[in-house]
């Protein structure tokens, strides 16, 4: 039986705050010393080491840190696309140049100041690395809430392109069950300072 929309909200809305409030919690060394981990393990995966284009994200914050797998990844020659927020809440892509080509952008984010290449240019990725606050043994991811992310899937699937999806968080993280939407989907892999969880298709 699926559950009330809006207590399925309020569900979401409490585990946000309890994941966010344990970020909160880290100190900057442990979040240097988790993103040097993080970079390790996600450059073993075998859907990285084979990308010729990876869709990925600035870390911010407390977040699990992407910008030494970014380095590591352009400097292996693959292709990586950064996303710039729009004014509705979607995504426009541009590829990251390094991070002396980053600026400063809304709500504390970091964006690539090259070429804008639409929407649509997430469709050529062969791995997309996703921001989250949670996943579970099914695969269910939680995100902040904004929605960027589920127009980004939605137009994967439109487009019929099946690139691995991946998600970047801390170990605690990965928790029994988040809830879910209809609009939700599953993601191929987790990466943590611990190592990689695959996800059954």
């Amino acid at each position: 039986m699926s559950q009330d929309p809006g207590t399925e909200l309020s569900e979401k809305t409490v585990l946000r705050r309890a994941l966010l409030g344990a970020r909160a919690e880290l100190t900057p060394e442990d979040t240097a010393r988790a993103a040097g981990l993080l970079a390790g393990s996600a450059l073993e995966l075998a859907e990285l080491a084979g990308a010729g284009t990876v869709a990925a994200y600035v870390s911010v914050g407390r977040e699990p840190g992407t910008r030494a797998l970014l380095d590591a990844l352009r400097e292996r020659g693959v292709r990586v696309l950064l996303p710039v927020l729009l004014p509705d809440n979607d995504l426009d892509w541009a590829v990251y140049e390094g991070a002396e080509r980053l600026a400063r952008a809304g709500r504390g984010l970091l964006e690539p100041v090259g070429e804008r290449l639409g929407p649509e240019a997430v469709c050529a990725a062969d791995a997309v690395l996703l921001p989250g606050l949670a996943v579970d043994a099914r695969g269910m991811r939680l995100g902040r809430g904004g929605g960027s992310y589920d127009r980004v899937l939605a137009r994967l699937a439109r487009a019929g392109a099946h690139p691995a999806l991946v998600v970047l968080l801390y170990a605690n993280e990965v928790v029994t069950r988040v809830p879910e939407e209809p609009h939700d989907h599953p993601v191929h892999a987790v990466v943590t300072p611990e190592g990689v969880r695959r996800f059954a298709p």
